[in-house]
């Protein structure tokens, strides 16, 4: 079947959808969980068809950690699916109404995009969150991941597909497209006026690619050059915990920390804990000249080191003079993403909250936190970095549109 044909059954869907009531979409929710969880057994074999013929091409540990399952993995997903079944159903909310000084009510309410593609990397489990939160939204999902996890992809959507029919909602709701070729990519991308919205998951060029190229309207999710500034203020202990949790908790997300702004004022105290820890973690420091002077296992930073987004045990530290310079380091090379300020000052939170322009703010607080099902969104589709129509994780709402209604009586204008 060819994207187009897909499209059109997925456009059928998705009229279908606009029409099922909560409980039929939740029942839905429940039923792909329980068929998950279920049928972990085929899933994990194709998973593991994935991982062998990636290790066979050389794919980076990052990438195969992304791309592996493994029954507490799929246990995981089932339950955010669940998660997503008990939060409200955004289709039908009213974001505003009001009687108009000639009698006519006004009320502006959500409703579904109607058709989302998404293209993603190698990561399966945005295979069924896209799935459930497009489901859930009223929305039909034309999935397209990447060759890599072809066979994990196929069984997770096999599985998806059944639980849908099988709890009386159109199974087109959820598709899958051909992975082997790029023609795929690009008839998706020229699909406009059957898909309403595209939204690419992945790396800067695949991001860039779609953004570039697709006639189907975008919300761009963008990647992760996250900061943590470690303040002159900052209690020392937090800020080792807060930076090697942000750095190593899960090296291969897009909300992981990639470089180190160090105050100066606190470099003494700070810089011997926090490089004795990465050390310990595994981690190798990128650093400039002065941090170079703590340890002589720190490899010399790079201008390129400033702007990668590593994804692997690798950050790059800066030593700055000021929270301005932090800042002014923050937005030459920050993504927009996540950026984080550790400090015990309240003027100095403020004043980083208020000007570093990223799609979430951490004070005291480790970058990984931003994620829809960190923040009860549930599953997200992605995390968004531009700033329109929506920015930050993208939950529920984030997958509606909305429309005016208005309601007279025999009114004429």
């Amino acid at each position: 079947m060819s994207v187009t044909e897909q499209a059109r059954a997925a456009r059928e869907a998705a009229n279908e959808l606009v029409l099922a009531p909560r409980t039929a979409k939740d029942a839905a929710l429940h039923a792909m969980a329980d068929a998950l969880v279920a049928r972990t057994p085929e899933i994990l074999t194709a998973n593991e068809a994935d991982l062998a013929a990636g290790r066979a091409a050389g794919l980076s540990a990052a990438v195969l950690d992304r791309l592996a399952l493994d029954a507490g993995r799929v246990a995981g997903i089932a339950d955010a699916l669940r998660q997503m079944a008990a939060l409200p159903d955004p289709v039908g909310e009213v974001v505003r109404g009001s009687t108009l000084p000639n009698g006519l009510e006004l009320r502006q309410i959500r409703v579904p995009f109607g058709v989302v593609g998404i293209i993603y990397e190698a990561r399966p489990n945005v295979t069924v969150d896209a799935a459930g939160i497009c489901l859930k939204s009223g929305n039909a999902a034309l999935l397209r991941g990447s060759s890599s996890a072809a066979h994990s992809n196929a069984a997770l959507v096999a599985v998806l597909r059944d639980a849908v029919a099988g709890a009386g909602l159109p199974a087109d709701a959820v598709q899958l497209l051909d992975a082997g070729s790029r023609d795929s990519v690009k008839e998706l991308m020229r699909a406009r006026g059957l898909v309403d919205v595209l939204i690419p998951r992945g790396g800067a060029s695949l991001i860039r690619t779609v953004v570039e190229e697709s006639t189907v309207p975008v919300i761009e999710t963008g990647v992760g050059n996250c900061h943590v500034y470690v303040d002159a203020a900052a209690d020392v202990a937090k800020g080792v915990a807060i930076t090697l949790n942000a750095k190593t908790q899960r090296l291969s997300t897009c909300n992981t920390a990639e470089s180190l702004l160090v105050h100066a004022g606190i470099a003494d105290a700070f810089l011997p804990a926090v490089l004795a820890a990465f050390a310990d973690a595994g981690v190798t420091v990128h650093g400039d000249a002065r941090v170079a002077g703590y340890s002589t296992a720190v490899v010399p930073a790079t201008e390129e080191d400033f702007a990668t987004e590593y994804l692997s045990a690798d950050i790059s530290v800066a030593v700055v003079d000021s929270l301005d310079a932090a800042v002014a380091h923050i937005r030459r090379y920050g993504t927009g993403h996540t950026e984080a300020i550790v400090t015990d000052s309240q003027p100095a939170a403020r004043e980083f909250v208020a000007r570093v322009d990223a799609a979430a703010v951490m004070v005291n607080a480790s970058t990984r936190f931003t994620d829809g099902g960190e923040f009860g969104f549930g599953a997200e589709i992605g995390i968004s970095t531009q700033k329109l129509h929506a920015r930050g994780p993208m939950g529920l709402p984030e997958l509606t549109s909305t429309k005016y209604v208005v309601t007279g009586d025999a009114h004429l204008r």
